[in-house]
């Protein structure tokens, strides 16, 4: 599932070349505004947020809960990489409040590639970069997934100390807060799940020390697909879990390349571990090529019955397929209608159905 991207602008394209020329706007302010409120498409003009409903949430067993110790589901969106569509790009006041309103999404995870002219070329600009973000989405009441974005090397331990740096500012700044989890390891591949989970035993502790209740997701084998993709399969998690509270385990699908023998796969972790689908498409492993919207709805059929969270990949204007918006639309918008794919439509119909009226569908009863 690594995906292939191509790159319609830089940081430099769009003025982002370190941390000093990052500068929010007076409502990306650091605050968590849980009560905040948005509507949209939803009809909810005075409706509480998702944080304000949901609060802190943790995993019980198999399933993520929120505060109340319901079951619940999030439904949201993927950043494409920061260092191509990021803040300035894709990603700005406007978007986010598209997001919130007309899209209705619970969270937003921001995709830090690590290499690919990523984090590893300027640590500090990137993580002033998604420090803007995730200050937006507290300021709108969502979630936040901070997404160690690591695809190659596919063996995580590579930048285990670069992941030990970004983690401890985010941890101490947002530790304290309601709004994140975090995902240490996007797609690992080329390594089995011992050197995995021996990774995982390692950060995950290190993550916990600045916050102890925060939910790590952590990545599975052969590109987050319980070892499907290659020779291993779901029974390798099941039968050596990582034995902290509060982990969920990462898996990810491309319904036009990931047919049955996936969706069987997917069931059978999740009787047994807490899933969290941090990145999908309806189309081939590229992230590009034909929609194929009957095996994607047999996908998120399953989701919803089991309660799995979801954050589809991506919100961009790149020119595959796979990305929600069309090309131009970056970074004026408008966000909705015309200028999106029909892979943003289909997708962006399927976050707002139920969304807000449904127990358990990311809210509270």
């Amino acid at each position: 599932m690594a995906l292939v991207v191509i790159a319609a602008a830089s940081l430099n394209d769009v003025g982002l070349v370190n941390g000093s020329e990052l500068r929010p706007s007076s409502s990306d302010a650091r605050v968590d505004e849980g009560t905040r409120t948005h509507g949209g498409d939803r009809g909810e003009d005075s409706a509480p947020t998702q944080v304000a409903r949901n609060g802190q949430l943790s995993v019980v067993k198999n399933q993520l809960v929120n505060s109340h110790g319901v079951a619940i589901q999030l439904r949201g969106m993927s950043t494409h990489g920061l260092q191509w569509y990021g803040w300035g790009s894709c990603i700005n006041n406007s978007a986010l409040d598209a997001l919130a309103s007309e899209w209705g999404i619970d969270i937003l995870r921001v995709s830090l590639y690590v290499q690919e002219d990523g984090y590893e070329n300027d640590p500090d600009g990137f993580t002033a970069q998604a420090d803007i973000i995730i200050d937006g989405l507290i300021a709108r009441g969502l979630y936040a997934l901070i997404d160690w974005h690591q695809l190659d090397p596919g063996d995580p331990w590579y930048n285990l100390e670069r992941a030990k740096t970004y983690f401890a500012h985010m941890t101490a700044r947002y530790g304290a807060t309601p709004n994140v989890l975090y995902e240490i390891a996007n797609e690992p591949s080329g390594v089995d799940w011992a050197t995995i989970k021996a990774y995982a035993e390692e950060l995950v502790p290190f993550i916990r020390e600045r916050d102890p209740d925060g939910i790590v997701i952590v990545g599975t084998e052969d590109w987050s697909s319980f070892g499907i993709s290659g020779s291993s399969g779901p029974a390798a998690v099941i039968n050596n879990p990582l034995t902290f509270d509060n982990i969920m385990y990462s898996f990810h699908f491309y319904a036009a390349s990931h047919q049955q023998r996936y969706r069987d796969a997917l069931v059978t972790a999740a009787w047994s571990l807490p899933v969290f689908v941090t990145e999908w498409g309806a189309q081939e492993f590229t992230g590009d090529g034909p929609n194929d919207f009957a095996s994607a709805q047999q996908y998120l059929d399953i989701l919803a019955d089991k309660k799995i969270s979801w954050t589809y990949w991506n919100f961009s204007d790149d020119d595959y397929s796979g990305a929600a918006l069309v090309p131009g639309t970056c970074p004026k918008g408008p966000w909705s209608g015309d200028h999106l794919k029909k892979a943003g439509a289909w997708v962006r119909e399927r976050i707002l159905r139920l969304a807000g009226t449904v127990p358990g569908v990311g809210q509270a009863p």
